[in-house]
């Protein structure tokens, strides 16, 4: 199970009161030694959180025995991250909130190529990190999807296509 997770944002404040609203989790200052942080604490029981941190934070390997560093630097356009939470909300919920924030929130779904497996919601905080919701309608189909077994199932239907697309292979 994963925990918690970090994203940086532009207006910590802001992006806090904002997933607020969206996820009903709640909202505190991080207790750790990045000042301006907040952590968000979805209550159920697990000790689900997102951490937000001010953007441009970095965490580095502490030297011999020591913990995690906090630091600052310049921080990228865009994240090669991204986290998919399962929220008790619609998606006409989902859709309003982006679209009175001006950040891009699309419905699309994920699969392999021609086979779309499960459907979510890209909701894109200040424009630069994503985060994918999906709503309890969209939850089964990630569920069934999420498992070994069906990515097994997966890779030998694309192999199978692969070579239907190939044809067959002349004897050597």
């Amino acid at each position: 199970m994963i925990h918690h997770v970090s994203i940086p944002a532009l207006d910590v404040s802001h992006v806090a009161k904002v997933l607020t609203e969206l996820a009903g989790w709640q909202a505190r200052p991080f207790l750790g030694p990045c000042p301006g942080s907040v952590m968000m604490l979805a209550e159920d029981g697990h000790g689900t959180a997102m951490e937000i941190y001010p953007d441009g934070t970095t965490m580095s390997p502490g030297q011999s025995d020591g913990q995690i560093v906090f630091g600052r630097n310049e921080s990228p356009a865009v994240f090669p991250f991204h986290v998919l939470l399962s929220l008790d909300t619609d998606r006409a919920t989902v859709q309003r909130i982006g679209d009175r924030e001006g950040w891009r929130t699309l419905n699309c779904w994920r699969g392999p190529p021609g086979h779309p497996a499960f459907e979510l919601i890209e909701f894109w905080i200040e424009n630069r990190v994503m985060i994918e919701i999906a709503t309890p309608d969209m939850l089964a189909n990630y569920v069934r999807s999420a498992t070994a077994a069906a990515h097994d199932e997966a890779l030998e239907r694309m192999a199978s296509a692969r070579v239907s697309a190939e044809g067959p292979t002349a004897p050597a």
